[in-house]
């Protein structure tokens, strides 16, 4: 039993299926290298196997998903050259559309008055769930905070690019909070991250978003070493 929760939404049931098993498969509750099967997936989900095929195939592309030999597929486990390179797009991507934000933040509009408003609840949020050392909520909130600087950039192309590619990564990020307390500094990092934003200052808020997302060199190697049949070589 893989113990997921069914989406409901406007959205394909494929589409759904796809991002409840691959919420999963970021939060471990599917874990790398374990063997998953359609018909099992199907009944949880209490859907039929064709869209839970659809979600397959969508995994695959992603490549959070392998397909073996018969058809067996298995959650890919965790690559650090993946991770890296997906931390290193991630920074490029977002640092622009940070700047950009930077650039065009004006207090005087309504759409940043509420944007401000929005990122000072989550900080609120992200903090609460660090003393509470909630990893799921703090990782969710992790994504809001950040997904919702993008949007304030107008690029929804830009948006779709880093969800995707981002599933690696987050999928490393969630065991490392898990492994490594949540801090205040988290919080703190993101706090001169916003200060930054609102002040229009581009360059600061590159340089603390190259500081906040910049952490891997020295955790990886620690986390293969305890869990080394999570990593692949």
């Amino acid at each position: 039993m893989y113990f997921l929760q069914p989406a409901t939404s406007y959205k394909s049931l494929g589409y759904q299926a796809y991002e409840t098993i691959r919420d999963a498969i970021i939060t471990l509750n599917l874990e790398p290298g374990q063997m998953v099967m359609e018909v099992e997936l199907a009944e949880q989900l209490g859907i039929s196997r064709t869209p839970i095929r659809e979600a397959f195939q969508m995994l695959v592309n992603e490549q959070l998903l392998q397909v073996l030999p018969q058809r067996t597929k298995k959650i890919s486990l965790i690559s650090d050259v993946k991770v890296k390179e997906s931390s290193f797009v991630r920074f490029s991507l977002e640092s622009s559309a940070f700047q950009l934000v930077a650039e065009q933040w004006d207090a005087n509009q309504p759409r940043y008055t509420a944007a401000e408003q929005q990122l000072q609840l989550l900080l609120k949020q992200q903090q609460e769930a660090a003393e509470r050392q909630d990893v799921l909520a703090f990782l969710k909130l992790d994504e809001q905070f950040h997904q919702l600087i993008l949007k304030l950039a107008g690029n929804e192309t830009l948006l779709e690019v880093v969800y995707h590619m981002r599933g690696h990564l987050n999928r490393y990020r969630y065991l490392a909070m898990k492994e490594f307390q949540l801090t205040k500094k988290l919080v703190q990092e993101h706090s001169e991250l916003l200060r930054a934003l609102i002040s229009g200052d581009a360059l600061a808020a590159k340089q603390q978003l190259e500081a906040h997302l910049n952490k891997l060199d020295d955790d990886i190697p620690l986390l293969q070493k305890k869990y080394p049949a999570y990593f692949q070589d």
